[in-house]
């Protein structure tokens, strides 16, 4: 079995190449110190499993499990954690992999003996249930055969387009495989439906106006330019009293 060790501490990651070293049936190809990293390296290397850190800075551990899930052969996680019993339980409940840390070989082996790919709706549930965040801090998108992490703060708007939905964002266009509605539940805090094929961000507006033909219209703050006409950003009735709501803060 091919393993990924990703921790933000070197010590952690030494540890746990040093335990698996001496198991002849496990193989580590790769160690990260962030989400990012690894992400890209799971990309690259197509491990088996992803011996995982929850708490890590910039793109947490629940994070990077979810841009895992979104490859057509994702690996399977383990979760390396110092959480309270609650959390601890929640995993339980779900059957989740984990190892406590300070990290012990048999326990160890014992996880990775039972490691399992996570459905996007378990890992969800097992965040809620042992109340870590759930909200992703970027979308991961593939660009000219890359993995792009994007910040959802440089978004302009969503927009679904047949069996895919565009991601406009400051830094230009790309293309993800999710459902829009799914998108509109995660990010309803920072976005706001303005037709049914569409969200935009709240900060990226300016101001509501009405073009020729008297339909109201989003104008994008000159800052929030992306390569999405804000023209073509026509509000329909049914969304238009919520838009209002969502742009005066209230």
């Amino acid at each position: 079995m091919r393993i990924l060790v990703v921790d933000d501490e070197k010590p952690a990651r030494e540890r746990l190449i040093q335990l698996l070293d001496d198991e002849p049936a496990y193989d580590v190809v790769g160690e990260a110190a962030n989400g990012s990293e690894a992400i890209r390296l799971a990309a690259e290397l197509q491990p088996d499993i992803v011996l995982l850190d929850i708490r890590m800075p910039g793109v947490d551990g629940i994070e990077t499990a979810h841009h895992l899930n979104t490859f057509d052969n994702p690996p399977a996680v383990v979760f390396t954690t110092a959480y309270d019993e609650y959390a601890i339980d929640a995993f339980d409940a779900r059957a989740v992999g984990y190892v406590l840390k300070p990290v012990r070989r048999s326990r160890l082996t014992a996880a990775l003996e039972q490691a399992s790919r996570l459905a996007p709706a378990a890992l969800s549930a097992v965040a809620a249930d042992a109340n870590l965040t759930t909200v992703r801090k970027h979308i991961c998108a593939r660009s000219h055969g890359e993995l792009k992490l994007i910040p959802v703060t440089d978004i302009v708007c969503f927009r679904a387009e047949q069996k895919y939905v565009i991601v406009d964002h400051v830094g230009g266009q790309v293309l993800i495989d999710e459902a829009l509605k799914t998108l509109a539940d995660e990010f309803s805090a920072e976005f706001v439906r303005i037709h049914r094929s569409a969200l935009v961000a709240i900060d990226a507006m300016a101001r509501l106006e009405k073009n020729a033909d008297g339909k109201s219209r989003i104008v994008l703050r000159e800052d929030s330019r992306s390569q999405v006409d804000d023209k073509e950003l026509i509000i329909s009735r049914r969304h238009l009293a919520e838009v209002r709501r969502r742009l005066k803060g209230v």
